[in-house]
């Protein structure tokens, strides 16, 4: 069974998920129509992906070391696993991404698949900026996005 517990962080209000192995969301505030299906308790896990998230919000951690597991499609997958190779303090585009997957023409898919990630800042969905350098969507609203590529250096 799922577990999910809320944290107050820098950031706002997160709420984590795991399945007892790994992290499997993160998300913004207390509405997660998922959770409905979680207990909602405190695990070592969970706690211990609070702390290092707080630490990062705070710049005294610049990578995460937590199991994770997102849930999706595997082209969601591959994409996911190519934000995760994107440098602290960088950003790639949606068109780099594309290529970075081997998918040249598809940064609209990546782009959703951006849009979809479940585990939002520990998967850097926010490093992800348009080809101009402007930046677009982001589930924690673009106020967050910048606040995040400022920490790191990026803008």
């Amino acid at each position: 069974m799922e577990s999910v517990f809320y944290y107050e962080t820098d950031a706002g209000a997160i709420g984590i998920a795991e399945d007892g192995h790994a992290i499997t969301r993160l998300f913004f505030g207390h509405l997660d129509p998922f959770s409905a299906n979680a207990a909602l308790r405190e695990t070592n896990l969970l706690e211990h992906a609070a702390a290092q998230l707080q630490e990062y919000l705070q710049g005294k951690r610049k990578q995460f070391d937590l199991p994770l597991s997102p849930k999706g499609t595997p082209f969601q997958l591959q994409v996911w696993d190519a934000l995760r190779n994107i440098p602290y303090g960088e950003t790639r585009s949606y068109k780099e991404i594309a290529q970075a997957v081997n998918r040249p023409r598809a940064f609209r898919a990546v782009g959703m698949a951006n849009n979809r990630n479940p585990i939002a800042i520990l998967i850097p969905c926010h490093r992800v900026i348009g080809t101009d350098g402007g930046l677009v969507g982001y589930g924690g609203g673009l106020f967050l996005k910048k606040q995040l590529l400022d920490l790191e250096g990026a803008l």
